[in-house]
Formats: structure tokens, C-alpha cells, sequence
């Protein structure tokens, strides 16, 4: 009961995850503190360096980035001006849309990912617009003419969810065997794929995550 309690206590119960609750719409403190920081980022500079060049003290500009102080519109001016972007860029994320990607069943992009064999399908199943990551889920299918290849390899993470069939997923040197309703999450930076065929057809969800390239 404990648990349960320090579950809901944490928002766990709202948002089914561990990831920071987010209900509803930011606050005009969040959203500049958020855009703030991004700009200053994009621009590699220093919370330090940014401070400086508005004329703020340190702990003033960490406490606008997290949302702890509301701005007067005099420190805001001296923030983008600091920053080269109109003063209204700080507010941009208020009305900035959430990302909803739908796609029917069966009417996902067909992909072809550099190395992949015949009998090898991959169905992209949606994409994130913006933000920091990249986020593409694909529904892989292996017919029965498909052929063993294990050797990808790109930047972030991968999380695999098996849905049919059987294989044996090769990550650097260890091989997993994966039949339904296994799953695997790996760093993608080392050679890996379906190494053996062992059911053919199968299916499974893949999901890579990766930063965006600026």
C-alpha cells in the first residue's frame, strides 16, 4: 500500500509513466524559463555567459530557466536582446502545437533502411515534428524469403517489442532469442539485427531514438 501511495503522491497514477507530469498547458513562467534555456543553447552559451550579457545575476537567470521567478518585461527585453530574437520568441512556446502522428492500419510508409535484405519490410508508423529527439516507430515484417542481417548501425537507442514468429537479435556479441512478447532495448551505436531466423514470417515494433541534428 506503501508503494501504491507514494505512486499517486509522485502523479504516477496521471500520467502512467516517470516521466515529469504534464497537465495541460505550460505557465507563461515554464514557457519562457523553457525557451529561454533553448535559445541560449541553441547559441552555446553559458548560463554564466548569458547572465553577463543581460546584465542579470546568475541565480536571477536559473531562476527564470526554471520557472521560479515571473520576469518583469524590462529583464525579458534585456534576455532577447542578449539572445538576438525578438522579445515575442520567448513566448512562442504558449501556443506551440503538441505533435499527433495517426496512421490506419495496414498504411504506414514503406521504408527502405540502407543494409536491409530482401523479404526485410519496414512500415514507419509515424514521426515527431520537433523537439530535441527524433522518435520513428516502424512495424518490421520478415517474410519467408528473408535473409539473416545484423550489422546496423546508427546513433541513439532502439526498443524492440516481438509480435509474431521467432528470431535470434544479434546486439554486438550476444544474441537474444526473441518470440512474442519479448522485448529488447539497446544502444544502437553497436552493429545488431536478426541474426537468425528461426520462425519465418515474423513481426516485431522497432523504435529508434535519436537527437535531432541542429
Amino acid at each position: 500500500m506503501a508503494g501504491k501511495r507514494s505512486q499517486v503522491e509522485r502523479g504516477g497514477s496521471e500520467t502512467g509513466s516517470n516521466a515529469p507530469s504534464s497537465s495541460g498547458r505550460r505557465t507563461v513562467e515554464e514557457a519562457v524559463g523553457a525557451r529561454v534555456r533553448a535559445l541560449r543553447k541553441q547559441l552555446g552559451m553559458t548560463v554564466a555567459e548569458l547572465a553577463g550579457q543581460a546584465g542579470l545575476s546568475v541565480g536571477m537567470l536559473s531562476k527564470i530557466e526554471n520557472a521560479a521567478t515571473s520576469p518583469s518585461l524590462t529583464t525579458l527585453q534585456a534576455l532577447a536582446d542578449a539572445l538576438n530574437t525578438p522579445i515575442s520568441a520567448l513566448f512562442a512556446e504558449l501556443e506551440e502545437a503538441r505533435d499527433c502522428s495517426y496512421v490506419p492500419r495496414g498504411q504506414g510508409v514503406t521504408i527502405d533502411r540502407r543494409g536491409t535484405r530482401a523479404g526485410h519490410q519496414y512500415q514507419l508508423l509515424g514521426h515527431s515534428l520537433r523537439g530535441e529527439v527524433v522518435v520513428e516507430p516502424y512495424l518490421i515484417t520478415l517474410s519467408k524469403e528473408a535473409q539473416p542481417y545484423a550489422n546496423f548501425r546508427h546513433a541513439g537507442v532502439e526498443f524492440i517489442y516481438m509480435l509474431s514468429g521467432a528470431i535470434a537479435y544479434r546486439h554486438a556479441d550476444k544474441l537474444y532469442d526473441l518470440s512474442p512478447g519479448d522485448a529488447l532495448f539497446f544502444d544502437a551505436g553497436a552493429p545488431h539485427g536478426p541474426a537468425t531466423l528461426t520462425r519465418l514470417p515474423s513481426q516485431f515494433l522497432s523504435i529508434i531514438v535519436y537527437p535531432r541534428e541542429a
